[in-house]
């Protein structure tokens, strides 16, 4: 299986900047075919923000395009969420998630990383 472990979180002032990280490890990290970031608000359901497949193509929510950007580094077997211009309805506890490339579901993630963001 892929160990995943995210940094980065922190309270930040509406307008500011965050960059999370996502570090894999294990066996089959070499086996990752998708990478995402996802989100959870105190009350309300997880939602996904952003991934990145192996080809390169990526994926934003509406709610986060032209302010996040995913990317990653092979050598580090890490995957970045640079997030610009924060807003207070950013807040939640944010996860990384990977897929393999034997199964079509986010089967391995991380332990979260809670992003607080003020007015």
């Amino acid at each position: 299986q892929v160990q995943l472990v995210e940094s980065g979180g922190g309270l930040v002032q509406a307008g500011g900047s965050l960059r999370l990280s996502c570090a894999a490890s294990g066996r089959r990290a070499f086996s990752i075919s998708v990478m995402g970031w996802f989100r959870q608000a105190p009350g309300e359901e997880r939602e996904i923000v952003a991934s990145l497949r192996l080809s390169g193509n990526s994926y934003y929510a509406d709610s986060v395009k032209g302010r996040f950007t995913i990317s990653r580094d092979n050598a580090k077997n890490t995957v970045y969420l640079q997030m610009n211009s924060l807003k207070p309805e950013d807040t939640a506890v944010y996860f990384c998630a990977a897929k393999s490339l034997l199964t079509s579901a986010y089967d391995s993630w991380g332990q979260g990383t809670q992003v607080t963001v003020s007015s």
